[in-house]
């Protein structure tokens, strides 16, 4: 997104929010209950608070907070949501002891028609089945594999960087992070032009979410990712056969042929929905990680020393898997980067029933929309929250231990991550070979630009000083 687009999302959002929407219930309880009823305001007719959150998603959330407290609502292209800030509230959804809430119905209207039955879209007994199949792919062996398949892909990459002032990390990680989804999901013998086109087309399908025209219209940007889905769909069919039967260690094959402990395998049409789904989930999310750890780095010099002294003394230019719990720093800085700029700032469910979170009463039907972003930089939970200080994980503090969901950048419950480890594995493999070549820093004054993806997203392309290191 370009930085004049995202000037005008905040004149938007700006005017949206001077609208006189009037405070009032979502819904009035059932008598007798004793449950409160959820407070907040639609907003502007039927856009309602969209404008002033696409312009500032982490500014909205907080006002509404202080307004209202863990459980709120508001309006947004059409439906009323109700947005969850502060572990508990986190926590009665995620869990979800008593099945109140679906995944595959909070996501359907977001993204849905992109992403349609991943496995984060599923619920229950079929989402658990589907997930043990899916865990023979995110073994620790397989990690392994994966791992191999990326380090020469990185040293390629990193060694043709052009690299000096101004140079744009968050565009250059993620033309890197986007063609190592390539190679590691499918397969190394993906054409380049093929590559590039499967890209094209998945790029497509993740912006298609963020359309606020929700129709399939033109070349429109929901239109846009429909034919990208389409093109992911043909592809992944087309290529099923030659992937059966298989012992190729790329996920493609290995979801192809995967079977849990029971014997169950996935169709045709699971591999399908399984890759795309994967595709985004692993790309998207490194991206934003990888490239937002450099920025706090830059920002704290100390801390890129301390990382880079870390990875110097293992003596090795790339890390295997085993190599990774040396390197305690690099988890610090890891943690710390995901409270303060989380890859997924928004999760959503449906309450399938009338229940109740945090006392306040939730129709059957309603919208939520999970909030650990917002959460892990609330000081209710962490002391000096907007504070880049990786210490608060250590041995010694452990500020996360406040409760259980103060810092869930991964999710929670039956749908926690399932490829968390892979992509820690992904942006600490790719780190530690940075620290090796490069040095950066931060221009002065520096803050950039965040527009709001999968999760908080740099619009600018994130300019740092970068130069190689002087041996």
């Amino acid at each position: 997104m370009s930085k004049r687009k995202k000037q005008i999302q905040g004149a938007l959002g700006k005017v949206s929010s001077m609208y006189p929407s009037k405070e009032r219930p979502l819904a009035v309880p059932p008598a007798g209950s004793d449950l409160k009823p959820v407070m907040g305001d639609p907003g502007i007719p039927y856009l309602g608070n969209t404008l002033e959150a696409l312009a500032d998603p982490l500014r909205s959330a907080m006002k509404r907070f202080d307004r209202y407290g863990q459980v709120s609502w508001s309006g947004a292209l059409g439906m009323n949501m109700v947005t969850l800030i502060g572990p508990d509230a986190i926590e009665a959804v995620w869990m979800n002891r008593n099945k109140a809430f679906s995944s595959e119905l909070g996501w359907e209207p977001m993204i849905g028609p992109f992403f349609r039955r991943g496995v984060m879209l599923m619920d229950f007994d079929e989402h658990m089945q589907h997930r043990r199949i899916m865990q023979q792919a995110f073994s620790r062996p397989r990690l392994n594999g994966y791992l191999d398949i990326m380090t020469p892909h990185i040293e390629k990459t990193l060694a043709n960087w052009q690299v000096g002032k101004g140079f744009h990390m968050y565009s250059n990680t993620k033309d890197l992070t986007l063609s190592l989804a390539t190679e590691v999901f499918m397969g190394a013998h993906v054409s380049e032009a093929e590559a590039h086109r499967l890209e094209r087309a998945f790029e497509a399908a993740v912006r298609g979410g963020q359309a606020i025209v929700r129709k399939d219209v033109g070349n429109w940007t929901w239109a846009q990712g429909l034919r990208g889905r389409e093109v992911l769909q043909e592809y992944f069919r087309s290529e099923i056969p030659l992937r059966r039967g298989n012992d190729r260690d790329d996920l493609f094959s290995v979801l192809c042929n995967s079977e849990s402990d029971e014997g169950e395998s996935f169709t045709d049409e699971d591999i399908v929905n399984h890759m795309i789904f994967v595709m985004m989930a692993a790309h998207d999310t490194s991206t934003i990680a990888l490239s937002m750890m450099t920025y706090f780095l830059g920002r704290h010099p100390e801390w890129q020393q301390r990382l880079r002294e870390e990875s110097l003394a293992l003596n090795k230019p790339t890390i295997d898997y085993d190599d990774i719990d040396k390197l305690p720093s690099m988890e610090l800085a890891f943690k710390e980067t995901l409270r303060l700029n989380a890859p997924v700032g928004m999760l959503f469910r449906m309450a399938i029933e009338d229940t109740e979170i945090c006392g306040h009463f939730i129709p059957k039907g309603t919208l939520l929309a999970i909030h650990p972003w917002a959460t892990m930089l609330r000081k209710e939970w962490w002391p000096n929250p907007t504070h880049f200080d990786p210490e608060r994980f250590s041995a010694e503090r452990r500020e996360d231990k406040v409760h259980r969901f103060a810092w869930a950048p991964f999710g929670g419950g039956a749908h926690k991550c399932i490829g968390l480890y892979f992509g820690g594995m992904e942006v600490k493999s790719i780190l530690h070979q940075m620290l090796q070549r490069f040095e950066w820093t931060v221009p002065a004054g520096y803050k950039p630009v965040l527009t709001y993806g999968t999760g908080p997203t740099p619009a600018d392309g994130l300019p740092i000083d970068i130069r190689h290191r002087t041996l």
